[in-house]
């Protein structure tokens, strides 16, 4: 069996032979750079791409003295780690047959992201895709991490899975302006098993609608919900979140909830762009129900963020389709390469909310305003600066302030 590890050797080796046939005999196969290698066949009916990305953050974190005595001083004030490390393949067989393989080092774990596939064109029907894939829910999530505004999502992964084994459905309809995804998945551990999962289940779908998609004059707006119906793989279930730093220790948490029969998850979605101009907003609500001899009875938590961002450079943020939302920015200049050109820049605000606090459950709330400012020195580097302030409000210790200055330098292909 083939390590992991080496498959990045054996596709440099493979597009070395596809190279030296060139000059023996004619090549059935092009291969090209289009922010990453592409190998496509004459008819178009074979396509491989391969790539990955790197992300490496470094933070800075002062949190005032109601933290530091509820929670404790910060063991250090700054911290740095590799946030992804990965690589990837992807490809289409026979026209209509796909595939995707996405596997993740950072931390010097392994840890499986996309291995699926799918049947692309089925009538009425549309895509079917098996394996360990995105659910459908939060736009946020669905973008990829390469192309999102911040160093972290505005709707927190903690909580639901955001990736998870199982079967999606999706298709397009009345010119791409409706889009419908659904799937049943099976909660997975990180290497995409779930041999302990029982009788666990989500049932997950998703709306969203295209009511202004003008490519030429760069104009979107979307609006989208989705519903998740999980059936937990044990009777425990726990809401823990950070701030929005993954170097950051975790705040509040609703603690463990026993005797959880179900949990409904809810969120709405809105996007609008125009120009170098987006706007974005997502609302999420948890609804988790508890059921013993004595006590039946639901909690509600809650989330919710409203982010802008402009590009002072004067580009736009690309929409790819509802599954997978932004794509890749190209700026007008690329920085250092041959000419004048500076890259491009993107200011951006955002403010997010958390409440963990329902019925006797007390897990405190956060808020977070964060400002951001991106360089996108061409469409495959870009470096991120973050400035968050969190307020934490807890039951035993009050209100809490935390600062965290962070950057990114990331490249990916």
């Amino acid at each position: 069996m083939v390590k992991l590890k080496f498959i990045p050797i054996l596709l440099g080796l493979f597009a070395l032979q596809l190279s030296a046939q060139e000059t023996t005999e004619p090549n059935p196969f092009s291969i090209k750079w289009d922010n990453g290698f592409k190998v496509t066949s004459q008819d178009k009916k074979f396509k491989l791409k391969f790539g990955g990305r790197i992300m490496w953050d470094h933070a800075y974190f002062k949190q005032d003295d109601d933290l530091d005595a509820y929670f404790g001083e910060l063991e250090s004030s700054d911290g740095t780690e590799f946030r992804r490390v990965r690589f990837y393949m992807s490809g289409l067989i026979y026209k209509n047959f796909e595939f995707k393989l996405n596997v993740d080092w950072a931390g010097g774990i392994t840890t499986l992201k996309d291995a699926y596939i799918g049947v692309r064109n089925i009538p009425i029907v549309g895509t079917i895709r098996v394996g360990h894939l995105k659910e459908p829910l939060r736009f946020d999530a669905l973008t990829s991490s390469k192309y999102i505004v911040f160093l972290e999502r505005g709707i927190p992964a903690d909580i639901s899975n955001e990736r998870n084994n199982g079967i999606l459905l999706m298709n397009d309809f009345l010119d791409d302006k409706l889009s419908i995804q659904a799937g049943i998945f099976r909660n997975a551990n990180s290497n995409g098993n779930d041999k302990f999962a029982d009788e666990s289940m989500a049932l997950t779908y998703r709306l969203t609608t295209l009511a202004i998609n003008d490519l030429k004059k760069e104009k979107l707006l979307h609006f989208g919900i989705s519903h998740s119906y999980r059936k937990p793989d044990r009777d425990e279930f726990s809401i823990s979140i950070r701030p929005k730093s993954h170097l950051s220790k975790k705040y509040i948490s609703t603690g463990n909830i026993e005797d959880v029969n179900t949990v409904n998850i809810v969120n709405a979605e809105a996007v609008y762009s125009i120009g170098p101009f987006t706007a974005q907003a997502e609302y999420l609500a948890d609804f988790v129900h508890q059921e013993n001899a004595e006590v039946s009875q639901t909690y509600q938590f809650g989330n919710y963020y409203a982010q802008v961002s402009f590009f002072i450079t004067g580009e736009h943020r690309p929409y790819i389709d509802s599954y997978e939302a932004f794509g890749r920015v190209k700026p007008f200049k690329n920085f250092m390469d041959g000419s004048s050109g500076a890259g491009a820049f993107e200011v951006a605000l955002r403010y997010g909310y958390t409440n963990l606090n329902s019925k006797d459950v007390y897990g405190g709330t956060q808020g977070d305003i964060t400002i951001g400012v991106n360089w996108y020195l061409n469409p495959a580097a870009r470096i991120m600066f973050n400035y968050v302030y969190t307020d934490i409000d807890h039951k035993d210790v009050g209100f809490g302030k935390l600062h965290i200055a962070e950057v990114r330098f990331q490249v990916d292909f």
